[in-house]
């Protein structure tokens, strides 16, 4: 990789990123909300993980901020401290209940690290509407994404989402804090050269609470900011400003990546949801009983046959395990965040079932990725009978949309440990009321933090 760069090609995309009055299309507002939500509900099904409840224990013994001013909620705990602390817990969470959304052409994920972020910079702003949150929000997704085509075009290690997405957050909260073209430019060259480049594969190969790096991203993005506000200095940022990557940047403004965002329907790594939906097929419109199957072949593509091997005994494992993930639809006929942690870790249905299951890699899905996440899945039934998925894409895509009302069901899945019906119903409606010019983004903060009549 190339460090000479060209600070002309920043311009275009400082004028972009700091626009108060950025004008966004109406659809990529309402699919910005939908990811929002979405986003919301993996969160409060994370809140009651060991790991949500260690990162925001963290957060507050060893992030104290010295001001009121500087500091921020964390959301479905109610605590405060220092905001970059209280993005990184929450992203942190949220990242480990592997749910949220994703972009193929990044592989990874942005939403993670940008909505606590963007809860973490509102407190600052009371007069913050649902519109303007939302239009910051999706000039962070478009900035967040080209960062992350431009790194993975420009280096040669796979490295996590918080590598990248820190940039993302420093744009929103430039946007928000109403920051200047010099601000922004030395936030993005510090949160570049902070981004944490860990090693996407070495998680993928023994799964902990590391996850895909994101609460480092949040954490960064937003420290790289707060510094750049001070005069620290940092620019550039090369896979911003690198002549190698302007053709990744020329469209900033008039392709919305956002709307190629997906939504997944399931808390497991996205690489297995090509196996899954070739499940669902099975199960749902071929008429497959899981009692029956004898044996169950996977052809996938190379990372998604590196997923986790064996039978997990943590809820890191369980994520990153493929096998397990198949093994479970089947025997629970869904996975939730309860499919995934404490006794159903252990149940010995799912390990008999996993037991049966075989995987290899095919090279015609290997030469798909990352554009998609392709797999074919055949099983052998009693009474010698064969039966083959066909070859399936994962779900929730532009390629295979959710249809809403699995999205709503999802977000009761997802948060209904943590909230109430009522709750949860009054967060699928703030999608349409976030739009609405009248509505303050502070009546959505208010639904996802404790308070005197908010238990």
């Amino acid at each position: 990789m190339s460090y000479a760069a060209n600070p002309l090609q920043f311009d275009p995309i400082a004028r972009f990123a700091l626009d108060p009055a950025l004008a966004l299309p109406e659809e990529v507002l309402t699919q910005t909300a939908t990811l929002l939500i979405d986003t919301l509900g993996v969160a409060a099904g994370a809140a009651s993980l060991d790991v949500g409840r260690i990162a925001r224990d963290f957060a507050c013994d060893f992030h104290g901020a010295a001001r009121e001013d500087h500091s921020a909620t964390l959301l479905f705990d109610g605590r405060r401290c220092a905001m970059p602390g209280a993005a990184w817990a929450l992203a942190t969470q949220i990242d480990n209940l592997d749910a949220h959304d994703g972009l193929n052409a990044t592989k990874g994920h942005i939403g993670c690290a940008l909505v606590p972020a963007l809860f973490a910079f509102a407190e600052a702003r009371p007069d913050l509407t649902g519109r303007q949150a939302l239009s910051a929000l999706a000039m962070g997704y478009e900035v967040a994404a080209r960062a992350a085509v431009a790194l993975h075009a420009t280096v040669s290690d796979y490295h996590t989402s918080g590598a990248w997405n820190a940039l993302g957050v420093a744009a929103l909260g430039a946007h928000l804090r109403g920051c200047d073209a010099g601000v922004l430019r030395h936030a993005l060259g510090i949160a570049e050269y902070h981004g944490p480049r860990s090693q996407m594969m070495r998680e993928i190969a023994s799964p902990t609470m590391l996850h895909d790096g994101s609460g480092m991203g949040a954490f960064v993005g937003i420290s790289s900011l707060l510094q750049a506000e001070r005069g620290f200095t940092g620019a550039p940022a090369i896979t911003v400003e690198g002549e190698e990557v302007a053709h990744v940047w020329a469209d900033l403004g008039r392709d919305w990546t956002v709307m190629r965002n997906y939504i997944k329907p399931y808390p497991i790594c996205r690489w297995a949801h090509g196996a899954l939906e070739c499940l669902r097929v099975l199960v749902e419109e071929k008429g497959v009983s899981p009692d029956q199957i004898e044996t169950l072949e996977v052809a996938t593509f190379a990372q998604s046959a590196a997923l986790f091997p064996g039978m997990p005994a943590t809820t890191s494992e369980a994520q990153y395990s493929l096998g397990f993930a198949l093994a479970a639809y089947l025997v629970h006929g869904r996975i939730g965040p309860d499919e995934i942690t404490g006794e159903a870790l252990h149940d010995p249905r799912v390990a008999a079932m996993h037991a049966r299951i075989t995987l290899r890699e095919e090279p015609r899905h290997s030469a798909r990725f990352p554009e998609g996440r392709w797999s074919d899945v055949t099983v052998r039934l009693t009474g010698d009978r064969e039966v083959h998925s066909g070859d399936c894409n994962a779900r929730g895509g532009p390629e295979g949309p959710m249809p809403e009302a699995d999205i709503r069901a999802k977000l009761s899945v997802m948060a209904g440990g943590a909230l109430s019906e009522g709750r949860i119903a009054a967060l699928w409606e703030m999608r349409h009321r976030l739009l609405d010019q009248g509505t303050e983004f502070s009546q959505l903060a208010s639904l996802v933090t404790p308070g005197p009549d908010r238990p």
